[in-house]
């Protein structure tokens, strides 16, 4: 696993993609570890920063995919290019790569991780999930998708006997367990420090807390 690095980089552009927006950043030394692994992002004027899965790695970058709906995430969208922020990791549990049938599911800013999964599983279908038309833009960034809208469900599309890898809310992370137990399942909380200190991150399932920065972001119960 690649060794975490704190280090001050600089904004390349920032893209708009439906409600969503694409914050690229100059790679330099920081590995972009494996997907499913988040960064720490430095929110201009916050006093946390806020926990983000690498969504693309170009060659000397790092793209992260932003649902701006808070201070933090309207700050981090509203950079320019130059300006420079402080960035940490990689962190946490990736997806294991390990699979013979791969199938990306999605929901929302869930889809963030998906580019980067699909380019290290060269190019596996995906189903993914959007509440209107506007927001389901993001899934340009994912090859071989198919994408339903609300009120269609992402558990409705997904053919069996697939090795499911899933990202996005939690009512549809337990829909998709249930349908698919052995699927890998990348959660999302609240996070502080990213590295398991400030506890800020624990949920529980199935009646054990656990602190996804450190036991995820990406688990399986199988």
């Amino acid at each position: 696993m690649s060794r975490p690095r704190r280090e001050r980089r600089s904004v390349v552009a920032v893209e708009a993609i439906g409600p969503y927006a694409l914050v690229r950043l100059d790679r330099g030394g920081i590995d972009p570890g494996r997907p499913g692994q988040f960064f720490m992002l430095e929110a201009p004027g916050r006093v946390l920063p806020r926990p983000m899965s690498l969504c693309l790695a170009p060659a000397g970058e790092l793209g992260f995919l932003l649902d701006p709906v808070g201070p933090g995430t309207r700050a981090l969208a509203a950079l320019e290019p130059g300006d420079r922020i402080h960035v940490f990791g990689p962190l946490g549990n990736g997806f294991r790569l390990d699979v013979d049938r791969p199938l990306l599911v999605g929901g929302g800013i869930g889809v963030a991780p998906f580019p980067y999964l699909s380019e290290a599983l060269e190019q596996p279908p995906a189903v993914l999930g959007f509440r209107s038309e506007h927001h389901a833009e993001a899934a340009v960034l994912v090859p071989n998708a198919e994408v339903v809208i609300d009120p269609v469900l992402v558990t409705e599309a997904i053919p069996a006997g697939r090795d499911v890898l899933a990202c996005g809310p939690e009512p549809m992370l337990e829909a998709v367990r249930a349908l698919c137990p052995d699927a890998q399942l990348a959660w999302e909380a609240p996070m502080a420090c990213g590295y398991g200190a400030c506890f800020g991150c624990v949920v529980e399932i199935d009646g054990e807390l656990k602190r996804l920065c450190v036991e995820g972001p990406v688990l399986c119960f199988s």
